[in-house]
C-alpha cells in the first residue's frame, strides 16, 4: 500500500513538472540572462511562479521540485523588487501595469460574462414587446406606475432629478459596489449564482429599454446611458470576476480543487477591486450630470457616452492586449528561449 501511494505521488509530481517545466526553464533563462530586464515585464511571470511554488509546498514538501521553485522564486524576487526604484508608486504601477497584464488571461471569461448578459437583455426585450405585464413583473408595479405618471407629466426622467447630488452619488455608488460584490461572491456556487445576477440585471435592462420604446421615448434613454454605460459595463466585469472564482472550482486543472479555488477567489477579488473607481465615476455622473441630461446638447451627451465606453473597452480589452504584446516582445528580446516554442504539426 505504501509503495503504491509513493508511486501515485511520484506520478502526480512528474505530471506537474512536465506541464510546467518549459515555463520554469524559460523564466530561469530570462532571469539569468546578462541583459538588463525590466522588472515589470517579469512581474506577471513571477505571479505564476509563486502559484506553482504554493502548490508544490502543499503537495510535494520534501521534493527537489520544491527546492528548485523556491530558489527560482528567490532569484525572481530580487530581480523584480530589489532593483525597482524606491520612488515608484506601487498603486500607480498596479493600475497601469500589473492589473491590465494580469487581466489579459481572463478575456475569454469576460466574453462569456458579456454573452450571458446580452442573452438576458434579449429575453427582456422580446418578453416586454410581447407581454405588457412583463415590465411590471420585472421592474415592479411601483416603478412602472411612477414612470408612467412622470411620462404623462412630460418628465419621463424625473426620477433622476430627485434627491440631492451628493446623496444620489453616495447612494448609487454604494449600491453598485454592493451588486458587484454580490455578483462576485455568488460565484462560489459553481458560477451559477453569478450567472443568475448577470441574467437578472440583463433582463431588467432589456425590459427597461423596451418599456420606454413602447411609449415612443427611446431617445430619452440616452440620458440613462450617461451613467449606465460605465455602470452596466462594470457589472459585466464583476460577473467575470464571479465566473473566474466559480470556474476555478469546476475546472481545477492540475491544481487540487482547494488550491484552484484559492487562486480563483484571489484573482476574482482583484478584478472586483478594479471596478470600484469606475463605479465611483458612474455614481458621480448619475448624481451630478444625469439629472441635467434632458437639457444637455445631444453632442455633449453622446460625447460623454462615447468617452465612457471607450475608457472601459480600452482599459479592460485593448490595453491589456497591447501590454501583453509589448511584454512578450521585450521578453523575447532579452531571452528568446523563454517563450514557448511552436508545436510542429
Amino acid at each position: 500500500m505504501y509503495i503504491r501511494f509513493k508511486l501515485e505521488w511520484f506520478m502526480r509530481e512528474a505530471s506537474f513538472v512536465k506541464q510546467n517545466k518549459e515555463k520554469w526553464i524559460g523564466f530561469e533563462n530570462a532571469l539569468n540572462n546578462n541583459a538588463k530586464i525590466n522588472p515589470d515585464d517579469l512581474a506577471s511571470y513571477y505571479i505564476q511562479l509563486t502559484n506553482d511554488l504554493s502548490y508544490a509546498q502543499t503537495y510535494y514538501p520534501e521534493s527537489k521540485t520544491l527546492l528548485y521553485l523556491n530558489s527560482l522564486a528567490s532569484q525572481a524576487h530580487q530581480k523584480i523588487y530589489i532593483t525597482k526604484k524606491e520612488s515608484k508608486n506601487k498603486i500607480i504601477s498596479f493600475w497601469r501595469d500589473e492589473f491590465p497584464l494580469f487581466f489579459y488571461q481572463y478575456h475569454k471569461t469576460l466574453l462569456y460574462s458579456f454573452l450571458i448578459f446580452m442573452a438576458a437583455v434579449l429575453i427582456g426585450v422580446v418578453s416586454t414587446l410581447n407581454d405588457d405585464d412583463f415590465a411590471r413583473l420585472i421592474l415592479t408595479d411601483q416603478y412602472v406606475n411612477m414612470t408612467i405618471e412622470n411620462i404623462e407629466n412630460g418628465e419621463p426622467m424625473a426620477v433622476y432629478k430627485s434627491g440631492s447630488n451628493i446623496g444620489t452619488f453616495l447612494g448609487i455608488t454604494i449600491n453598485n459596489i454592493r451588486v458587484a460584490i454580490i455578483a462576485f461572491a455568488l460565484g462560489v456556487f459553481f458560477s451559477i449564482g453569478t450567472i443568475w445576477v448577470l441574467f437578472r440585471n440583463g433582463v431588467m435592462l432589456g425590459s427597461f429599454i423596451t418599456f420606454f420604446y413602447k411609449y415612443g421615448l427611446i431617445e430619452n434613454t440616452s440620458t440613462i446611458w450617461l451613467h449606465g454605460t460605465i455602470e452596466i459595463s462594470v457589472i459585466v466585469i464583476a460577473g467575470c470576476a464571479g465566473l473566474v472564482m466559480g470556474n476555478s472550482i469546476l475546472f481545477p486543472k492540475t491544481y487540487s480543487r482547494r488550491i484552484s479555488f484559492m487562486k480563483g477567489a484571489k484573482d476574482g477579488l482583484k478584478i472586483v477591486v478594479s471596478t470600484i473607481p469606475f463605479f465611483i465615476i458612474a455614481g458621480f455622473i448619475e448624481g451630478f450630470i444625469t439629472r441635467y441630461g434632458e437639457q444637455m446638447p445631444w453632442l455633449l451627451a453622446y460625447g460623454i457616452i462615447f468617452i465612457s465606453l471607450f475608457i472601459i473597452v480600452y482599459y479592460y480589452i485593448v490595453y491589456p492586449i497591447l501590454l501583453h504584446k509589448a511584454s512578450t516582445i521585450k521578453l523575447k528580446e532579452v531571452a528568446p528561449e523563454a517563450l514557448p516554442k511552436p508545436k510542429l504539426t
